[in-house]
């Protein structure tokens, strides 16, 4: 974090004393910003330039610097500016970074709870359903219970942008079996890796930018990331033309926007809260966007010839079966009370709000297939 214009003379005095006392250095740790100062902070996000998603970023960067009236500007990174994609945490944990774009799965390795703050089982019926959760169900608390209580964590985040359900992935040949799935090298992140590792897979972690590499050079057999828009633009109809939409490894999954907490407690509660608003506003705006550019992508790859299938229910029904095995396992995990005991606590806390809120939707609407069929499927 950078700061523009001389510090006040009140700000001077502290400087002064930090010069004799620890108390003024813990003072300066976390500077209060004067209404004349510009504070720039470093942003880096998970994703490479060209990906839609480092766009997603940018619009949160452009909103927050909007509404800032000039007393904040973030600068966005792309991946690998300052640190690689998974390492963005630390980093921003240590204030090499002031922040970060990327999604919580990235940091399951740490504690497999992580991954419940983003790509859950499939237990939401939709991401604003698990953004319900986070922010009107107790989510955020038991986030921050992850994050600083037991991680000791020096970062704050907030979750954002509602992703629809991730594909299977793309394959050299279709997978029409659950068998298929065997011994395949596969791409994933996540609690996915426990899933598919379940399933017989063998799973390697890898952040987007690397996967279609890997994929060309025989390294994976099968890869998923997230999106035709992603998809379409880093590549990946370019080294295998089988792409299985449909999945239940991912249901959900959002994103999540990282502030170190230094950095973000020592602003003005004016500048705070246009950090946090501006995760709210665009996330919706997230949500609105990929309306367009995903259903136009998936269009085009099929035009160019990707072949664009379902995956099989006999799939579907596997991984439904095999995510009961991974969440009594992870539930089960007395190793310490952060594992199985927190990770139990998160699951019960979703599995009561699903209940409730995925109950009545399903009950209150009328089922989609039923009019869009109706309108479109004609002829």
């Amino acid at each position: 974090m950078t700061e523009t214009n001389q510090p006040n003379p009140a700000r001077r005095g502290l400087l002064k004393a930090a010069a004799v006392g620890a108390v003024g250095t813990a003072v300066l740790a976390t500077p209060n910003v004067s209404r004349a100062q510009t504070v720039t902070l470093r942003f880096q996000s998970t994703w490479p330039q060209r990906d839609i998603f480092h766009e997603f970023a940018q619009d949160y960067v452009t909103r927050v610097n909007n509404l800032a009236g000039g007393r904040l500007r973030v600068e966005l990174l792309a991946a690998g500016a300052v640190v690689g994609a998974f390492q963005l945490l630390d980093a921003v944990h240590a204030g090499t970074l002031d922040g970060g774009h990327g999604v919580s799965a990235y940091w399951f390795g740490r504690n497999r709870a992580f991954s419940l703050f983003g790509t859950t089982p499939p237990w939401f019926n939709e991401a604003n359903h698990f953004l319900g959760w986070f922010y009107y169900g107790g989510g955020e608390a038991l986030y921050r219970e992850l994050m600083h209580d037991i991680l000791r964590m020096n970062a704050v985040g907030f979750q954002t942008g509602p992703m629809p359900t991730q594909p299977l992935g793309w394959f050299r040949n279709p997978i029409e079996r659950a068998e298929q799935i065997r011994g395949l090298r596969y791409r994933t992140v996540g609690l996915a890796t426990d899933l598919f590792q379940e399933m017989g897979a063998a799973v390697v972690a890898l952040p987007g930018g690397e996967i279609v590499p890997a994929l060309e050079r025989g390294v994976i057999d099968g890869a998923e990331f997230n999106n035709p828009s992603s998809d379409r633009v880093l590549g990946f109809a370019d080294v295998a033309r089988n792409y299985m939409i449909q999945s239940f490894h991912q249901r959900v999954e959002t994103f999540e926007v990282l502030w170190n907490r230094q950095r973000y407690e020592g602003l003005p509660q004016e500048l705070q809260q246009v950090l946090r608003i501006s995760a709210e506003a665009s996330s919706a705006d997230m949500s609105w966007k990929q309306q367009d550019r995903y259903s136009r992508d998936l269009v085009a790859l099929a035009q160019a010839g990707v072949n664009v299938r379902q995956t099989p229910r006999a799939i579907l029904d596997a991984q439904l079966q095999a995510w009961d095995r991974v969440i009594a396992r992870q539930e089960g995990d007395n190793s310490s009370p952060a594992a199985g005991p927190f990770f139990k606590k998160v699951c019960d806390s979703q599995r009561e709000w699903c209940r409730r809120v995925g109950g009545f939707y399903l009950r209150y609407e009328a089922s989609p297939v039923i009019s869009y069929n109706h309108f479109f499927a004609r002829g």
